[in-house]
């Protein structure tokens, strides 16, 4: 391992990733394709992790003019054999690159305060140039000195990027490319904190001046997760070209492809694990292309490269903003808890799906929370066909990695449900022996709760977990040893020992089943002798029920 690459994790800097020998997914005929395009503004939109950010800062080494000759970064790669009217291209531009993923702030007032400093680090960036080229007026010096020292007016930041644009084209001599990154996080995060509408008129102002109403632009390349317009924050761009992950063209330059991911584990010599990377992080379909997540799947590989046994782990899911499912799950309708069961349980939903979507149409009762799942890599398209005029996809959760989202989300849910409701007619009606009342309360507490099936009794295990956790002067215990097995449950009166309550869960897909299943969860608890530790320990009355599920019933039986 020590004469391969590095692996690049965390790494979005393309300069970094070259200088330090890391290993690259070569995506620079994306290039070569934005030249060919012709567009003045062009925006991509993909998940997050998906190497948006390692793009934009490819393009900015490529086309950026600086005192270095960087051309040496592209030795070897794609874009160097592509045709020397793309290589002339390279060190011949200023370029302004402006990230806004930083701006998550819990009010506008921070948020816009870290908006003044992304464009004071920016014009420092360009600093010696302008102030070497000795083009600016007096006037416009003064402008230029106010962004450096943060104490230009608001109207002046709404202005900021297309004035430094001016000031490079007047010492540069040469039109200005602008790239900005992640352009809709501001509008996510201040759609969830409550200043949206003040985030929107600050994004409308700077993207007008710096997109439209700029006559010093090449041309601009703007990346987020969503296609925001309804708001016209691109107001009268008519130049804007959207390449989103139904767009076929550009599609196999976010994300690797299966063949990138082959040769990824070819490199390392993890060919034995190709089967785990595809059911864990393959799924996405971007235009007609095939996608793995790469932030997944450098982490993994990066795992097994040490030990190949390594468990896969849900890594995207540890970084992704999941905000949008706990809204779909928290505020869901009956209807819509149905259609997240069935994506739970392998199946699909058919949806129309709108691609000028924005953050205010977030509601669970409509179809547009579908489109915000699908865009943001939540969901993925099988299938696509026209109704009415209508765009409607038959979509399914992409992966296991993605499904434990969802499912994580789900317990997260029904965790605060269960704390905010009451739980005492199960309770009492379990230490009453009253089983008519049990299976109602469980069945009622089932149809109020989204279910996945596929973990069976892991799932209803949970499940019965939470509705019998916290209860005063009781303890639950959860497969611990006693007797000779592993009892499901047990709910144990902690101070007079007088009462324990021994429960074993079965699962079932047959309804008809139940009872069956019942008897078997019963039969289990005595052939092990669960009852036994709970003697030793004084216990002097001890009840045991058997309890099947099945879908949104169950049976219970008692001994």
């Amino acid at each position: 391992m020590t004469e391969r690459k590095k692996i690049p994790i965390g790494i979005e800097d393309f300069a970094e990733i070259i200088n330090r020998n890391c290993y690259f997914v070569d995506k620079t005929l994306m290039i070569r394709d934005i030249l060919d395009s012709g567009a003045k503004v062009t925006l991509f939109t993909r998940p997050r992790r998906f190497g948006k950010t390692l793009n934009m800062s490819m393009l900015q080494r490529f086309f950026e003019k600086t005192d270095n000759d960087n051309s040496y970064l592209f030795e070897g790669l794609n874009i160097m054999g592509a045709g020397q009217q793309y290589i002339a291209h390279i060190g011949k531009y200023p370029v302004i690159n402006i990230s806004l993923k930083g701006m998550k702030q819990p009010d506008f007032e921070t948020a816009y305060a870290t908006y003044k400093d992304i464009i004071k680090d920016e014009f420092s960036r360009h600093k010696a140039t302008v102030y070497k080229a000795n083009v600016l007026d007096n006037e416009e010096m003064q402008r230029y000195t106010s962004f450096l020292d943060i104490d230009a007016e608001y109207s002046e930041y709404n202005k900021a990027i297309g004035f430094l644009a001016k000031c490079l084209c007047k010492a540069y001599n040469k039109n200005v490319i602008i790239l900005i990154d992640e352009y809709d996080v501001p509008l996510e995060n201040s759609y969830f904190r409550g200043f949206y509408d003040k985030m929107i008129d600050l994004l409308r102002s700077v993207f007008e001046s710096a997109l439209k109403t700029n006559p010093s632009l090449e041309f601009a390349v703007l990346t987020g997760c969503l296609r925001i317009s309804k708001e016209s924050i691109f107001t009268g761009l008519n130049n804007l070209k959207v390449y989103s992950i139904s767009s076929k063209q550009f599609g196999e330059y976010f994300g690797f492809t299966q063949n990138e991911v082959a040769m990824l584990a070819k490199y390392y010599n993890v060919e034995e694990k190709l089967p785990v990377i595809k059911e864990w992080y393959d799924g996405y379909l971007f235009g007609t292309t095939e996608i793995y997540n790469p932030w997944s799947v450098l982490n993994y590989i990066l795992s097994i490269s040490v030990c190949i046994n390594a468990i896969q782990e849900p890594y995207w899911s540890n970084t992704s903003s999941n905000s949008i499912i706990y809204k779909l799950i928290r505020e869901s309708s009956e209807e819509t808890r149905g259609m997240v069961e069935e994506l739970m349980n392998g199946g699909s939903v058919t949806v129309p799906i709108y691609e000028d979507t924005v953050y205010a149409d977030i509601d669970v009762n409509s179809d547009h929370i579908w489109s915000f799942l699908l865009f943001t890599g939540y969901l993925k398209q099988i299938n696509a066909e026209l109704r009415d005029d209508m765009i409607y996809l038959t979509l399914m959760i992409p992966n296991i990695e993605v499904k434990s989202i969802y499912r994580r989300t789900i317990l997260q849910w029904f965790k605060e449900k269960t704390v905010a409701n009451s739980r005492e007619e199960l309770f009492n009606a379990l230490i009453s022996e009253d089983i008519e009342t049990i299976e109602d309360t469980i069945c009622d507490w089932l149809d109020e709760t989204i279910s996945f099936h596929d973990e069976h009794e892991n799932y209803y295990h949970g499940f019965l977990t939470g509705l019998l956790s916290g209860f005063k002067g009781y303890t639950l215990k959860s497969n611990r040893e006693s007797g000779d097995g592993r009892p499901d449950l047990m709910l144990l009166e902690r101070r007079k020992h007088k009462l324990a309550v021994i429960i074993e869960i079965k699962a079932t897909k047959e309804f008809t089943k139940l009872e069956y299943w019942c008897d078997e969860a019963l039969r289990q608890i005595e052939d092990n002798r669960y009852e036994t530790e709970l003697i030793n320990d004084g216990y002097q009355n001890i009840i045991k029920y058997g309890i099947a599920f099945c879908k949104k019933s169950c049976m219970v039986k008692k001994r």
